[in-house]
């Protein structure tokens, strides 16, 4: 199964999806779980998702050193993060500049992507919302997106959530070898269809 990103909007059933594939998994399941409770909302969305977990999955709460979370966790069972977005929020609020975050998520996602076990990574898409209107949002937004990339890249599958269903993303190539496939070859541009 290797390493599967899911990514949707605030609501979209993202963490449901994750929790739906542990649950067919026979094996052991361990949560890394990347948020704080920084105010009283938060702490009660957290205690949520922790009630929502099946009694037998193990939970690691680890705000900032997901790599090394991630090397902990038995390579046989399956892993889910919970979530990209907040370990982003945590490792910009510890004042780690744009270059250190983008590494930082570049080798957790190799990690990730290398266990033996399967691994669900889920992460918020916060650039079809509305623009941030101050400057901390949007470095936050562009460095978010950033790291998506970074994780899509390294996946075997990326899923869009939508109201608890996903869709496939493809990756350029994906779409060129579909394209070539269902036409019976690459299509010409348009300037070679006029000078043909």
């Amino acid at each position: 199964m290797g390493l599967i990103l899911l990514l949707g909007g605030a609501r979209s059933g993202k963490s449901a999806f994750a929790q739906r594939i542990g649950l067919a998994w026979g094996g052991d399941v361990v949560v890394i779980a990347t948020g704080e409770p920084r105010d009283e909302d938060f702490a009660r969305r957290i205690s949520r998702h922790r009630a929502e977990r099946p009694p037998a999955w193990r939970t690691v709460e680890e705000p900032i050193a997901l790599a090394a979370a991630i090397g902990d966790v038995d390579d046989g069972a399956f892993l889910v993060i919970e979530c990209l977005t907040l370990w982003v929020a945590n490792l910009l609020a510890a004042g780690r500049d744009e270059e250190a975050v983008l590494a930082s998520a570049a080798g957790a996602a190799r990690l990730a992507a290398g266990r033996a076990g399967p691994t669900v990574a889920v992460s918020n898409e916060v650039g079809l919302g509305v623009h941030p209107a101050t400057p901390s949002g949007r470095e936050f937004r562009d460095v978010l997106g950033r790291v998506n990339r970074s994780w899509a890249e390294a996946a075997e599958q990326s899923l869009l959530v939508v109201a608890g269903r996903a869709l496939p993303l493809l990756a350029p190539e994906a779409v060129l070898r579909s394209t070539a496939a269902g036409s019976g070859g690459p299509r010409p541009s348009g300037h070679e269809r006029e000078a043909g």
